[in-house]
């Protein structure tokens, strides 16, 4: 798994701002943060995909677009 080095720059209200290795700012709410996070704090990012995630959305989605096509289907022969 590959990470992202970033640090918490500052705190802007409820909000922290960490700054990643090549300049990047990203704004994080602060309850989300560890209990001893605090300006400067080094972090380690990490993003990975849910699999399963997706095939649920992908199951929704085939199932709307199967209900949009059957109740056009369905309106056709009632004309």
């Amino acid at each position: 798994m590959k990470f992202i080095k970033a640090a918490i720059d500052r705190f802007e209200g409820d909000s922290a701002v960490i700054k990643t290795e090549d300049g990047q700012e990203l704004l994080w709410p602060k309850l989300d943060l560890p209990e001893d996070a605090k300006e400067g704090a080094a972090l380690r990012l990490s993003i990975s995909t849910n699999q399963s995630d997706e095939e649920e959305r992908t199951k929704l989605a085939k199932t709307l677009l199967n209900e949009i096509l059957q109740n056009k289907k369905d309106g056709q022969k009632e004309n």
